[in-house]
């Protein structure tokens, strides 16, 4: 046991918390999609149950990878990369858009040659976008009223990568959009120039609405949710909440996954309610609240601008996703096709979503100087 602690202290810089509330909900979701796919990778398949479950450890892996370096990476550093990124995913939303991939009506998808693994570039264009909009805030905080040097920069960048995603996913672009808000509403944003970036997302969301691909598909979904008309997709996630009560089920003792559509990703909060029951499905909430918590503490802590935008930031987009996500599941919001950060089965969202938690983790560690020492432990121990 001191072993294993003597690792983790060399090892695993940062919040303890963050890490144990990530260690907790990977778990969760290998349970959780074990269960939820084992009739599935029985048929598909041809017998073996454990296909999806390998593949989907795998992935945790690879995001826990993905946390453990970035995490050891000086946050001060992604905002030299982040513009990069953003330039590189505006070719590739259009490319997906036109070339990509298409499930269920949208191509949202470019499959990467060779691995054969398809490629979301949304997930890589959200996480660039809040990290240069943390960025471009913080070194402009002296001049944030100046509208044309300071406001329309961010304005157009906003504007362009939401509308970009919106043109095959309305409900990622709009979490994105309000994401954003929020960001430069704690940046000391003007509220005149907020009410302005509404009127650009209205103007970028109206074309997107007609030429995209998913807008009418939207809309149909709000409209039958303000009716009070309730999809097959969410009569099965009642049921499944229903018959969990209290305590749940038992792990693997699901009956809704044989009928939930994408029980695995979009509906995986219901199995879990169904299995675990309110109780599951309360911890659950709350372990989402407690890192919401732990990246703003990290925020607050941070003496630099950036840093603290770009925790705050990293974290609200996680969790308002994963709070979406449980609202649809239980019936407080249209059906979208988000998914339940860190637990649903997925492939490049569990990727992005374990480099954003580790971007959290290394503000949360502080300062790196040219050795890799924390700047702000030094500063702890001469203290």
């Amino acid at each position: 046991m001191n072993a294993v602690k003597d690792w983790a202290y060399r090892n695993l810089k940062g919040d303890p918390i963050i890490w144990f509330i990530v260690l907790i909900l990977s778990l969760f979701s290998i349970l959780v999609v074990y269960s939820a796919t084992g009739s599935l990778a029985y048929t598909m398949m041809e017998g073996n149950t454990e296909y999806y479950l390998i593949k989907h450890a795998i992935l945790v892996g690879l995001s826990f990878l993905a946390i453990w370096i970035a995490h050891r990476i000086d946050y001060r550093y992604y905002s030299k990369l982040s513009r990069l990124l953003l330039w590189l995913s505006v070719p590739l939303l259009v490319f997906a858009w036109l070339f990509g991939t298409s499930i269920n009506e949208a191509s949202r998808w470019i499959t990467i040659p060779v691995i054969n693994q398809a490629f979301q570039p949304s997930d890589l264009a959200k996480l660039a976008l809040i990290i240069t909009l943390a960025s471009m805030l913080s070194k402009r905080q002296r001049s944030i009223h100046d509208f044309q040097r300071a406001i329309i920069p961010m304005l157009f960048w906003i504007g362009l990568i939401c509308g970009l995603i919106a043109l095959t996913n309305f409900s990622t672009s709009i979490l994105l959009f309000l994401t954003c808000m929020l960001l430069l509403f704690i940046g000391r944003v003007p509220v005149k120039y907020l009410a302005m970036l509404v009127v650009i997302g209205v103007a970028f969301g109206a074309v997107a609405f007609t030429i995209g691909q998913r807008g009418r598909t939207f809309t149909s979904r709000v409209e039958a949710f303000v009716e009070g008309e309730t999809p097959y997709q969410a009569r099965q996630a009642y049921v499944a909440i229903a018959s969990g009560g209290v305590f749940g089920k038992g792990p693997g003792q699901s009956d809704q996954r044989n009928f939930l559509p994408h029980p695995y990703s979009d509906f995986i909060y219901a199995i879990i309610l169904e299995e675990y029951g309110i109780v599951g499905g309360v911890l659950v909430l709350l372990l989402y609240l407690a890192l919401l918590y732990r990246g703003m503490k990290a925020a607050e802590d941070n003496e630099r601008a950036y840093g603290g935008l770009l925790s705050a930031g990293l974290s609200f987009a996680l969790v308002i996703q994963a709070l979406v996500n449980m609202g649809v599941a239980v019936g407080l919001g249209p059906i979208t096709g988000l998914t339940l950060p860190f637990i649903s089965m997925g492939g490049t969202s569990q990727f992005f979503a374990g480099l954003a938690l580790g971007i959290i983790l290394s503000v949360s560690r502080g300062e790196i100087d040219q050795f890799g020492g924390s700047i702000d432990n030094q500063y702890k121990e001469a203290a």
